[in-house]
């Protein structure tokens, strides 16, 4: 299935959180049937920054997905099968070090997975050990570390993401075992997200937008809420919209992901019969 408009096929897809539905100029939707089910939503295919973009709500319209429930064999599927090449992953993150306060921006160059039970491989018949040591791409993370920097943003260009399942936040104990762990940030949705991607020789990267500092850095401090985040969220929108819009225009227009598995494999699970 291909899916494109007259200025050509979207080779960047964005997966967004909550506050990016209306992205995308003069959006058609588009449905795709995968194999591992449905997306979260249909994609919507756009021009964005005066780009072809695909975009996907990570949570489904209206913020009806919990991040445990989300379907990510079949979003990141879905983009692949329609020529993505690049996907930028737009996340809410709590930080868990007081060098990253709220309202900043992180550009995660590593990853814990602290997830349960979540399908995150398409290789169950064909093995394929999937080369992870960098999750995610070093090309994609430039742009966007780039786009930061000429916003003046605050930002960290490296961290590391702790996924956690959800849809709960963090006892005050486990959040003392992530620092422990060497995480900054800790996020529901980023694994298996990066992992996936990479397995479609897809180039993956995250825009994580700290919303809060988790269970708190010091004695008396507030934990986080969903209210805080969605607020925050929502009064960063147009700073994350921009950002976003500066890294895809900054994209060549034939971005060149790693290949980090067989490409005669990937082929394989692109062209699975969607059933």
């Amino acid at each position: 299935m291909t899916a494109a408009d007259s200025r050509g096929p979207a080779r960047v897809g964005i997966i967004g959180g909550s506050g990016l539905y209306e992205l995308l100029e003069h959006p058609v939707p588009v449905d795709v049937r995968t194999p591992y089910g449905a997306p979260s939503t249909p994609i919507a295919v756009g021009e964005f920054a005066g780009v072809p973009v695909a975009f996907l709500a990570r949570h489904g319209a209206g913020h009806t997905i919990p991040p445990h429930r989300v379907n990510y064999r079949a979003n990141v599927w879905a983009l692949a099968s329609l020529g993505v090449t690049a996907i930028l992953g737009s996340s809410a993150v709590g930080s868990l070090t007081p060098d990253l306060p709220a309202d900043t921006f992180v550009v995660p160059d590593q990853l814990i997975d602290r997830t349960r039970e979540r399908a995150d491989t398409y290789y169950e018949h064909d093995v394929q050990h999937l080369a992870f040591a960098d999750p995610f791409d070093p090309g994609l993370r430039t742009v966007l570390a780039d786009a930061l920097a000429a916003r003046g943003e605050t930002f960290a260009p490296t961290g590391t993401t702790v996924v956690i399942a959800g849809p709960r936040f963090s006892t005050r104990a486990e959040s003392a075992g992530w620092r422990a762990l060497g995480a900054d940030i800790v996020n529901m949705t980023q694994y298996p997200e990066a992992a996936l991607a990479a397995e479609l020789n897809v180039g993956y990267a995250s825009l994580s937008f700290v919303t809060d500092a988790d269970t708190g850095h010091r004695q008396g401090d507030e934990a986080v809420t969903a209210e805080a985040v969605f607020r925050r969220l929502s009064a960063a929108k147009d700073r994350i919209t921009g950002v976003l819009a500066d890294a895809v225009s900054a994209l060549p227009a034939e971005h060149h992901a790693r290949a980090l598995v067989d490409p005669a494999a990937v082929a394989r699970v692109l062209a699975a019969d969607a059933g």
